[in-house]
């Protein structure tokens, strides 16, 4: 698919792997990109960047409402949608209802959104956690879907929705499928991942709070490799009517990870154990061969050298919020 001169609409936009994906959109020779997110999650400041482009528009919606998507596509007719709209992980554990109707809702207004005539293509961003903890390794995308949270659920109704859109109906799609993301952005309030909390606890000298005993693992791929992918399947017509890994097949244990950051930083981190969580994955580790077939995937950017950019961006956000405006 060639992405020259075309509508592009991108949901979930202003938030951590959303906003990099605009701003990677708009180094693109596309028509327009209209970046969609209802701002329950994501900040408008994510988009700063993409926003001086000339191509890029900010659209504050909440595209879990089926009429409310379907009117703002009659106007914009996108050739292409990227669909990020989800509910975290750990929100699911606090309100699990809300979270799966919302997330799946999310998806179901883009599927019908297509059925009505009002968009090309969609290209569905997916999770590992649709896994659940690793039963063989590396896993690969016909791994046993064993998801263990109401998130996890809400992920894989998600990609059997577009997956039976497209069979039954026609509906062309890809379903990305990312490991877990890391970088610059990633949300650091409520709901936050280990990297921007243990990341920020360290540079406060606080103690940082791993659940278990710090011994399960994770495939951590940055951000940018991520979006670089999902933008090369994007064009590779071999990858559509398919899901498809994006991972580092690397696997850390959270011990190892709080410890990458602390050299990052410069500090030895203190950390305190607690009782893990409901429905936590002990291993997760990628095998991305079939993006290496399709399109040469290797991630770029090291573990060591994506951490020490993550901890940068992160000591200057803290400084910009100290200073008044």
């Amino acid at each position: 698919m060639d992405l020259t001169g075309k509508a592009v609409v991108v949901t979930g936009a202003a938030g951590f792997i959303g906003s990099h994906l605009v701003d990677a959109l708009a180094l693109e020779p596309v028509r327009s990109v209209t970046a969609v997110d209802n701002l329950s999650l994501g900040r408008k400041s994510n988009l700063t960047k993409a926003l001086r482009s000339s191509k890029v528009a900010f659209v504050e919606l909440d595209v879990s409402d089926r009429h409310a998507t379907l009117m703002l596509f009659r106007d914009i007719r996108p050739d292409v949608v990227f669909n990020l709209a989800v509910v975290p992980l750990p929100a699911s554990l606090v309100r699990p209802a809300e979270s799966f109707a919302e997330t799946t809702m999310c998806c179901l207004s883009l599927c019908e959104a297509w059925r009505a005539g009002l968009l090309g293509r969609l290209v569905h961003f997916s999770s590992s956690e649709v896994y659940g903890s690793c039963v063989r390794a590396p896993m690969a995308e016909d791994h046993p879907l064993e998801g263990t949270t109401p998130y996890a659920a809400s992920k894989v109704a998600s990609d059997l929705l577009v997956a039976s859109y497209g069979r039954t109906f026609g509906m062309p799609y890809l379903i990305v499928r990312p490991f877990n993301n890391y970088g610059p952005r990633q949300n650091m309030a409520e709901f936050a991942g280990i990297v921007p909390t243990a990341t920020l606890r360290i540079l406060r000298g606080e103690p940082v709070i791993i659940f278990g005993d710090g011994s399960q693992t994770r495939d951590y791929i940055y951000v940018s490799d991520t979006v670089a992918g999902a933008i090369r399947l994007t064009k590779a017509d071999e990858a559509w009517g398919r899901i498809v890994n994006l991972g580092s097949e690397h696997e850390l244990s959270m011990r190892d990870v709080v410890k990458a950051i602390g050299t990052a930083v410069g500090r030895e981190p203190i950390i305190e154990f607690r009782e893990p969580r409901a429905g936590d994955v002990r291993r997760h580790v990628a095998d991305v061969s079939l993006a290496r077939e399709l399109i040469k995937f290797e991630p770029s950017i090291s573990f060591a050298d994506g951490i020490r950019a993550t901890v940068d961006w992160y000591e200057n956000f803290m400084i910009a919020e100290l200073i008044p405006h």
